[in-house]
């Protein structure tokens, strides 16, 4: 019999369709989604609406939809997702290993506590130790407490795929072994961003009244407080600027107060908002802006594979020290900035020596490089490189 792998995952999303997609084309394997078939069309509380990518997301390889008996599914809590059926489904699909994304469920626990010492056993997540700063005793109890937690469920795997610097530092603390751990880079489908979508950008651009001349930092994403939109709007609010604009990308929970600052300042006409934009267009917005803006504070920001897109899309970039991505895809001045998070007088003084678009579209340029070595060919390849040696 050849080597069959069984993933197990919540739902499809964008980010991990496409190196399914390639893997299938290396290995025989099977994706199981736990969530269930109501996952496809699901209302996302982060955006406050209804979500459906407008990319394929089942395309190239096999998979299956398990029931999920939980009394409030969903992806944002542990009980979320239950699958009576999920041991037995796996048993007779009966792979060579299993790779499991994300504990944080019942099923996907309860899949790592039974397969242990039956199957080779490996786990992949972007979890970093950006949060853990508690400080007193109650903290360095509570940050003990997690520790010994995380020891005892990763105790349940052979090894884990990391994603970046950040990444294989929280499993080390986390008592993985140097041994156990895997790099497979976090990475997107870069081909879709970096096909050159200038002609509608321009149009872009014209619909929002911004010169061609005129510079553009974008924030993408849901406006909630992790991703901190509002530092960027007070900054960007108390900067000297010239020709700058602001454009939001989004919608969520911050929305109406972010739409309220912006209308009460006498830079409105230089900042502009857009509801939440599918798959499709992001390309296109990425390529009408000039720098792309992550300022998260957390707690919960893992990688930030926007980050990934803008980079691909040829923009410059700004994070803060909380986005997980910092370390291994921002050079300070080369490519962008990494800021002290929830720094505001910081990133207004980036805002301030933001360059002209001829130099913003050399450090493009270099984001563009630094971004070939994370494609999905390069994560692929990683991934299966290990399972080949099962």
């Amino acid at each position: 019999m050849g080597k069959k792998i069984a993933i197990v995952t919540s739902h499809p999303i964008q980010y991990y369709a496409p190196l399914f997609k390639l893997l299938a084309q290396g290995i025989e394997l099977k994706v199981f989604y736990t969530w269930g078939k109501d996952s496809v069309e699901k209302y996302d509380p982060g955006f406050g609406k209804t979500v459906q990518w407008d990319v394929p997301l089942l395309e190239g390889y096999t998979y299956q939809y398990l029931e999920n008996t939980s009394e409030e599914p969903g992806s944002h809590h542990f009980k979320g997702i239950k699958n009576p059926t999920i041991v037995k489904e796996i048993i007779d699909y009966n792979p060579s290993a299993i790779l499991v994304i994300g504990w944080g469920y019942h099923s996907h626990l309860k899949v790592l506590r039974y397969f242990k010492g039956k199957i080779p056993l490996y786990f992949r997540g972007d979890s970093t130790l950006l949060d853990n700063h508690s400080s007193g005793l109650a903290g360095k109890i509570k940050n003990l407490a997690r520790r010994l937690f995380l020891a005892w469920v990763y105790s349940h795997v052979d090894k884990a795929f990391y994603v970046g610097q950040e990444s294989k530092a929280y499993f080390m603390w986390a008592k993985l072994k140097e041994s156990q751990l895997v790099f497979s880079p976090h990475s997107i489908d870069n081909k879709r961003f970096i096909s050159d979508y200038g002609n509608q950008a321009t149009e872009l651009r014209k619909s929002l009244s911004i010169s061609l001349t005129d510079r553009v930092i974008l924030f993408a994403g849901k406006f909630e407080s992790k991703k901190n939109p509002l530092l960027l709007l007070n900054a960007f609010l108390e900067a000297s600027t010239e020709n700058i604009h602001l454009l939001f990308i989004g919608n969520g929970q911050e929305e109406q107060k972010l739409k309220g600052l912006s209308t009460s300042s006498s830079k409105s006409s230089f900042i502009h908002f857009v509801d939440f934009q599918n798959q499709s267009m992001m390309p296109i917005w990425y390529q009408l802006s000039d720098v792309f803006c992550l300022p998260s504070k957390g707690p919960g920001e893992t990688w930030g594979l926007a980050v990934n897109e803008a980079m691909a899309s040829r923009r410059t970039i700004i994070v803060s020290n909380k986005v997980g991505c910092g370390k291994d895809l921002v050079r300070n001045g080369i490519n962008g900035w990494i800021f002290e998070s929830e720094n505001k007088q910081a990133l207004r003084e980036l805002i301030e020596k933001i360059p002209s678009r001829e130099a913003l579209g050399k450090m493009g340029e270099t984001s563009n490089e630094i971004i070939k070595n994370w494609g999905l060919e390069v994560t692929a390849n990683c991934i299966l490189k290990e399972w080949r040696n099962i």
